[in-house]
């Protein structure tokens, strides 16, 4: 069972240095931001599984850029590196940001969901920084993550618009207060 296990991982891992891999994964803000919007739990579960394949979704690479090795290098020396208190703490953020976006849209706040998923982003962005020494490898994740934070944002700002018209319609089309049942 270990030896399939191992197989399986090392299977993924050359998938995931195909860049593609590394656009699509931001994109699962959106329809985790959407079924969090309309409470849907196997909404949220299936883009939590999505989300979690998705790295081996697309074929490996003849020839992966040396940024991109690079960059997943520094990804699985942290992984497979020593597990302190403050590394457990940063790995608990993951969860926390996908359950503050959920609770700010169920509370239908799209600018806290916005504030909770550009704070992730911008994380995301300095730790690659830091963890990777010369750079490179952190320079080829930059546009993948920029142009998924972008994207988000303005799936958000859209979803943000629409619930405003809908709220704006439904008050209008609301009669007022003791006038309801009057002849």
């Amino acid at each position: 069972m270990h030896e399939w296990l191992a197989e399986l991982a090392a299977w993924a891992w050359e998938r995931h240095h195909n860049v593609l891999s590394w656009y699509i994964r931001p994109l699962f803000f959106l329809p985790f931001c959407f079924f969090a919007y309309r409470r849907s739990w196997p909404g949220i579960v299936v883009t939590l599984l999505a989300l979690a394949t998705s790295m081996a979704w697309f074929p490996a690479p003849a020839r992966p850029e040396p940024g991109v090795i690079q960059m997943l290098q520094v990804e699985r020396d942290y992984l497979l590196g020593e597990w302190t208190a403050a590394k457990i703490a940063m790995s608990l953020l993951v969860p926390l940001i996908f359950l503050g976006v959920a609770a700010a849209l169920w509370r239908r706040s799209f600018g806290w969901a916005m504030v909770v998923i550009n704070g992730a982003f911008l994380f995301k962005i300095a730790w690659t920084f830091f963890y990777d020494a010369d750079g490179s490898g952190a320079q080829a994740h930059l546009q993948a993550v920029l142009i998924g934070m972008l994207l988000v944002d303005a799936g958000l700002l859209a979803g943000a618009r629409r619930h405003a018209s809908r709220s704006r319609a439904r008050m209008v089309a609301r009669p007022p207060e003791g006038t309801a049942g009057a002849p």
